[in-house]
């Protein structure tokens, strides 16, 4: 190390801020990089979001559409496969609200709606908020349980 190889630490030197109108010497004085007259050279402009220069601005050349359902209820999908290979897996033939949870196959407090692709190959007890038509079938042609939690109220595991 010698002295033509020495630098400052990074970040111990800021940029110094542009010093705008001192004098015509400085490069930065007269109109102070403003331009001559007009609204942006004025002091207290301040642009607002989405101006265009005057031009009708996207947001107002864009037509409105499409409805957000504030009461909307998600169901997180789980099909009948993954639960097969989480029974295998654990070895249960009970397949409980948290026994999904503990499992990460959904969120604590999600509803849970089952769904028919896959094959079911083992008697199961399947708790969930919702079925699929052909998830029920599946599950009941094995003489299975399906049990149908209330949707209304969040389940909280133990």
């Amino acid at each position: 190390m010698d002295l033509s190889n020495l630098k400052p630490a990074v970040g111990s030197v800021k940029k110094a801020k542009k010093r705008l109108g001192r004098g015509q010497g400085s490069g930065k004085g007269g109109t102070s990089t403003k331009g001559h007259k007009g609204q942006q050279a004025r002091t207290g402009y301040s642009r607002k979001i989405g101006f265009e220069g005057g031009q009708m601005p996207l947001q107002r050349r864009v037509p409105k559409f499409g409805f957000k359902n504030i009461n909307r209820v998600e169901f997180p999908a789980i099909n009948l496969d993954s639960i097969q290979s989480l029974s295998e897996k654990l070895g249960v033939t009970d397949i409980s609200y948290s026994v999904l949870v503990d499992n990460g196959l959904v969120s604590k407090g999600d509803f849970i709606k089952v769904l028919g692709r896959g094959k079911l190959t083992s008697k199961l007890s399947i708790e969930a908020h919702a079925f699929s038509l052909t998830a029920k079938e599946s599950i009941e042609s094995l003489s299975g349980k399906v049990i149908k939690l209330d949707t209304f109220k969040k389940k909280e595991t133990e």
